[in-house]
């Protein structure tokens, strides 16, 4: 009698054991394709841009979804309107997050040669890159227009100072587009440049915050760290327990 039941007793443990052990096995693999999933799913390359085409401009590209439909819609139209009226076409792309080893200068670059791969194909496009995450932007320009109408120091005045001075002052990423596309407007239209605008002074105090972007991470490490020791800890938890009934 009292062998049956220490043998039943062993066989609902080593039962427990093996759930365990099942259990333990899913939560490690939903870890580990968790992890493997966070970065490459929020990093943006050049070739996750489609194709710029004659049917299909690309006048705002908002990879970072950070601006508004109806301010898409805005520049979209403003855009197409100078490119009707003068021939000078710009391009707004806003990525979430970078490659590794890619800046926002490099990826400028890069997709500046996809959408106009020659010389001549480049002469009147202008496109400007925001990074969203780390606010930072570049500009290119086409030959014809650096020495006539955009000149390298009034692009970077674009990128730097209109595009950047909402940003700097509270995140408005609709603001400083909108601010963009005026400046660009009037200045590919061969109108007077408005300038930059004037710097606001802002008293800010420096803290240890974290941003949402850090505090996504972290919570998202801790739930990984959380399984892999639950799935260490449990199958061995339970292996013991299991050589304790049986001594």
């Amino acid at each position: 009698m009292v062998q049956q039941q220490d043998s039943k007793g062993l066989s609902r443990v080593r039962a427990m054991l093996k759930r365990s052990l099942l259990l333990s096995a899913s939560w490690l693999i939903a870890a580990l394709l968790s992890f493997g999933g966070m970065a490459p799913a929020l990093a943006t390359g050049v070739y996750d841009i489609p194709m710029i085409s004659s049917t299909d401009p690309l006048w705002v590209v908002d990879q970072g979804n950070v601006l508004s439909r109806l301010n898409r819609g805005n520049l979209t139209s403003a855009l197409e309107d100078l490119a009707e009226a003068t021939g000078n076409s710009v391009h707004f792309v806003t990525i979430r997050r970078l490659d590794y080893g890619e800046t926002v200068d490099s990826f400028a670059n890069a997709l500046f040669e996809k959408w106009f791969p020659d010389t001549e194909a480049q002469e009147h496009e202008t496109l400007l890159v925001l990074d969203t995450v780390t606010n930072n932007a570049a500009i290119r320009t086409g030959s014809t227009l650096q020495s006539s109408l955009l000149p390298v120091e009034i692009a970077n005045s674009v990128a730097q100072e209109t595009l950047l001075t909402p940003l700097r002052n509270g995140d408005r990423y609709n603001q400083a587009f909108l601010d963009a596309s005026d400046r660009l407007v009037a200045l590919l239209s061969g109108e007077p440049d408005p300038g930059a605008p004037e710097a606001q002074t802002v008293a800010q105090i420096e803290g240890t915050f974290a941003t949402a972007e850090e505090t996504e991470d972290s919570n998202a490490t801790i739930w990984v760290i959380g399984l892999l020791l639950a799935a260490t800890v449990i199958p061995m938890a339970t292996y013991y327990l299991y050589l304790a009934i049986q001594s």
